[in-house]
């Protein structure tokens, strides 16, 4: 009686004496999309009306058939005709209604088939088509929405690696400068400042215009600090400096009231300028594995962290890297490809990791966000590490991957 009681205006109240409660009778709403698009159905018989709703895929999202406002069948997929797409999609709800079915005597709960009921049946193939298109591009429209949050969420846990892995091995990062030395860009809420460096020909590059910060981007109170980056090797008797990364509790760089306590808590070597937010570690003259840590203080507030550096005598070998301007971190798009083997390929001209959706690898890692993101981000790596460690062994890129997979993933959210 759903759309009878909302028609004619009437309210019902029901009122409990035993349970002294008084309950006020709602005919239940639909949630979702109404798709007011759909074209009117008429038969010789009469005109079926529609009220469907496009909403999230789920168990309880089905279409019910009514006769002149009283439900007759709650599913309208209990009948063969309609065990198809679109009634069947799970992300349609709402009310078919037929005046002119004949109902089964005595219960009143069933359909005739007779030649009404086909006609009825008939009747709405002519919307299935533009239900099948509203419902395509509503699924188009989640995977965009899904594809760029993927994305952004894969480009910030590469990003918070950054500040773990050494910075002179993995420069080709977005968030490094791009042709203009070692120069950081600054952005509300990172951990990168505005500093000047050297261009190829060594004059000095001038700092770019600060822009005037919103209200919530200015940092709260001390929440965390992070020693950037965390981990590094250095070779014996060499300089590298490292720097705190202060932040508030919503990881928004805090700069100011702030006071500096470097120590070297394991290892040898030695420090500079051990009570500023950049300090100099000066190795020892012998290989091993020296751990720092900053304390960092605001008031009443007071973190820690620590970096781990290992000495050596010996770096890796460098290796010639691709010349011309940086691209950073690349984007990613699908191709669909069930009957081919590879997994993700490279576009240099786009900057975009191609992703076949029709591995299946893919389609076994789409059963889950969280392991269809992972599985993506391993993509990435794989792709980046290719990308910028030309040159190298197979057991070395697999270390490299291997590395960057774990700095990664513990970001991803």
């Amino acid at each position: 009686m759903r759309d009878r009681i909302r028609l004619s205006g009437v309210q019902i109240n029901i009122v409990d004496r035993t349970a002294r409660k008084e309950y006020k009778v709602e005919p239940r709403q639909f949630s979702g999309r109404l798709l007011h698009e759909l074209p009117g159905v008429a038969t010789k018989n009469g005109a079926i009306y529609l009220e469907l709703y496009l909403a999230e895929p789920g168990p309880d999202c089905r279409v019910s058939i009514s006769r002149s406002g009283t439900r007759v069948i709650e599913d309208l997929t209990e009948f063969d005709d309609f065990q198809r797409e679109p009634w069947n999609s799970g992300c349609l709800q709402g009310i078919v209604d037929a005046p002119f079915l004949n109902l089964t005597p005595g219960t009143r709960s069933g359909i005739i088939r007779d030649g009404k009921f086909e006609r009825f049946c008939l009747a709405l193939k002519d919307v299935e088509a533009m239900l099948l298109h509203i419902i395509a591009e509503q699924r188009r429209a989640e995977d965009e929405r899904a594809s760029r949050k993927m994305l952004t969420t894969i480009r910030k846990a590469f990003k918070e690696a950054l500040l773990v892995l050494p910075s002179e091995e993995y420069d080709w990062f977005d968030i490094q400068a791009g042709n203009k030395g070692r120069a950081l860009q600054s952005t509300p809420g990172s951990d990168d400042v505005a500093t000047e460096g050297d261009d190829e020909g060594g004059k000095p590059v001038k700092e770019a215009p600060r822009i005037q910060k919103q209200f919530f981007e200015y940092a709260g109170p001390l929440f965390s600090v992070r020693v950037q980056p965390q981990t590094s090797v250095v070779s014996v008797n060499q300089a590298r400096t490292y720097r705190a990364v202060a932040r508030d509790r919503s990881r928004t760089v805090v700069e100011h009231d702030l006071a500096f306590q470097w120590q070297i808590v394991a290892g040898a070597g030695a420090l500079h300028s051990d009570d500023s937010e950049i300090v100099t570690f000066n190795a020892p003259e012998q290989p091993g594995l020296s751990r720092i840590a900053v304390t960092v203080i605001q008031g009443s507030y007071q973190c820690q962290g620590e970096g781990l550096i290992t000495v050596t005598d010996s770096l890796l070998p460098e290796v010639t890297k691709p010349t011309g301007t940086r691209q950073g971190l690349p984007g990613y798009t699908f191709k669909k490809a069930p009957g081919e083997l590879w997994r993700s390929n490279y576009d240099a001209e786009l900057n975009v990791i191609v992703i076949n959706n029709g591995h299946r690898d893919f389609v076994y890692a789409s059963k889950n966000r969280s392991l269809k993101i992972r599985y993506i981000c391993r993509l990435f790596a794989k792709e980046m590490v290719l990308k910028n460690f030309p040159g190298y062994s197979p057991d070395q890129l697999l270390e490299r991957m291997i590395e960057l997979s774990m700095y990664t993933e513990e970001n991803l959210r």
